[in-house]
């Protein structure tokens, strides 16, 4: 793992912040459908994604041999109640889970980065790809939020424009 990898991890923060800037409370919590997920849902589920990776990285650390943990997105997000959150509140703690994390990775070993562990679905995945995986993770997360915010663009458009 190179410094410009985590570099990339810690950088999610700020594209996050960028893609939410200038959204209101209303606009943040908006969903397009009750099954689909607002901004602020998917900055918690980003939250949670951290937690999770967190204590994947940490069991692999120890050399536990249990399988890493999966976790049901759709139910923490609505479990936890998400939507109801402040955004701002979420991307303190995302933030805040990156450095905790970053000053991890600057401790390790080029060995302890291959260090790997078996997650849910039986693949061997090293500390590497999960930190890889999870950076990817997040741009994937940043088209939707683009994608929430074309919708609700549209649909704001729609109502202005209807008698």
């Amino acid at each position: 793992m190179c410094r410009h990898d985590i570099q990339a991890y810690l950088d999610t923060h700020n594209l996050l912040i960028q893609a939410v800037e200038g959204l209101n409370h209303k606009q943040l919590t908006w969903k397009e459908s009750p099954s689909s997920w607002s901004v602020t849902e998917v900055l918690g589920h980003l939250a949670d994604h951290s937690i999770v990776i967190s204590f994947r990285i940490r069991d692999i650390l120890a050399e536990t041999t249990v399988r890493l943990p999966a976790f049901d997105q759709d139910a923490w997000v609505s479990g936890q109640k998400a939507n109801d959150s402040d955004a701002s509140d979420i991307l303190t703690v995302f933030n805040q889970l990156l450095r905790y994390n970053s000053l991890l990775f600057y401790r390790l070993t080029d060995e302890e980065w291959q260090k790997a562990g078996i997650n849910a679905k039986g693949d061997s995945v090293t500390i590497t790809n999960i930190i890889q995986g999870f950076t990817k993770h997040v741009n994937t997360h940043l088209n939707q939020i683009e994608r929430i915010k074309r919708s609700l663009a549209a649909t704001s458009q729609q109502e202005v424009n209807s008698p």
